[in-house]
């Protein structure tokens, strides 16, 4: 019975140590060194490998080693194999932490600042408290409750969306297509945190940016294919948005000729807002191993109808 990992392999390092000590009984390997293939019953991949069906027929789970699946091609794996996506408290606390900086960053005027900066411009502008602004955000999984839950002991006005609904004290919880025009017009910050599905993805349009209030700021920290960036161009250019912080573009790493990295009201980062972690990634791997093991629901199962 063996364990084979295929992502980053320094992690993929750590995580053989940390097997090694707590279930010696289960052989691991990395990338591409497989092994038997007929003896490997989990996989752990960023993007699982071509023909998995075949090269593995005795597999009985699949994890992601992010919080998503989007990347996989579910329809390759087997449908009584489960997929399972990775929920960990690191991966957890670093998108806290950087969700709750974007959005102190545009409750802030942060952009409006470096802008001066760059002009040698002194001028303060007018400071809001935070529990005038509005804070929106779109998903409300595992990623979504843990930074509405900090953005609210900030003092924020904040609001949570999402396709079923949800009840989170001090937070106006909104659900399903009636929901979305509402909340939307309530959220002068916005951030999108909603898993990559076909339902999901171009959300971020210029019909979506509409509908929230003159000015509102966007902070993108799901998926590029979320945003259509030709109406983000045009909704910055209007003043319908007044700035933009995005996590993740369609095309990763961003061309250097695309015109978001030399616009003055768009703060880019490649793709760090959140990152696994290796001890407590392969707890939660081990955590849901032993789950399988005695027939208990997993972790982070991946409803294959939904895409999440």
């Amino acid at each position: 019975m063996s364990f084979l990992y295929k992502s980053e392999p320094v992690r993929g390092a750590r995580w053989a140590e940390l097997f090694a000590a707590r279930a010696p009984e289960i052989d691991f390997h990395i990338w591409p060194a497989i092994g038997n293939p007929e003896q490997v019953r989990y996989l752990a991949a960023w993007q699982p490998p071509e023909n998995i069906a075949e090269t593995f027929p005795n597999l009985e789970l699949v994890f992601s080693v992010g919080a998503g699946v989007d990347q996989f091609d579910i329809s390759q794996i087997p449908e009584h194999v489960p997929v399972v996506r990775m929920i960990e408290s690191g991966l957890v606390a670093g998108m806290v932490e950087f969700a709750t900086l974007a959005v102190l960053a545009a409750h802030r005027d942060w952009l409006t600042y470096a802008a001066q900066q760059r002009e040698g411009l002194w001028k303060p502008l007018q400071v809001r408290t935070a529990d005038t602004r509005r804070v929106g955000v779109l998903g409300m999984g595992t990623l979504g409750t843990a930074v509405l839950e900090k953005l609210r002991d900030f003092g924020f006005r904040c609001a949570g969306w999402s396709r079923s609904e949800h009840s989170l004290p001090g937070i106006e919880c909104y659900a399903g297509e009636q929901g979305l025009e509402d909340f939307l017009a309530r959220s002068d910050i916005l951030v999108c945190l909603l898993p990559l599905t076909g339902e999901t993805r171009g959300i971020l349009s210029q019909k979506l940016f509409r509908q929230m209030p003159q000015g509102a700021v966007l902070i993108n920290l799901g998926r590029g294919d979320h945003l259509v960036e030709a109406d983000l161009l045009d909704a910055l250019y209007r003043d319908r948005l007044s700035a933009a912080i995005l996590d993740v573009c369609s095309v990763e790493p961003l061309p250097k000729s695309h015109p978001f990295w030399r616009h003055p009201r768009i703060l880019l980062t490649p793709h760090v807002a959140s990152m696994t972690q290796p001890d407590t990634s392969a707890e939660a791997v081990l955590d849901n191993l032993r789950r399988h093991k005695d027939g208990l629901p997993l972790v982070g199962l991946v409803d294959r109808a939904r895409g999440y």
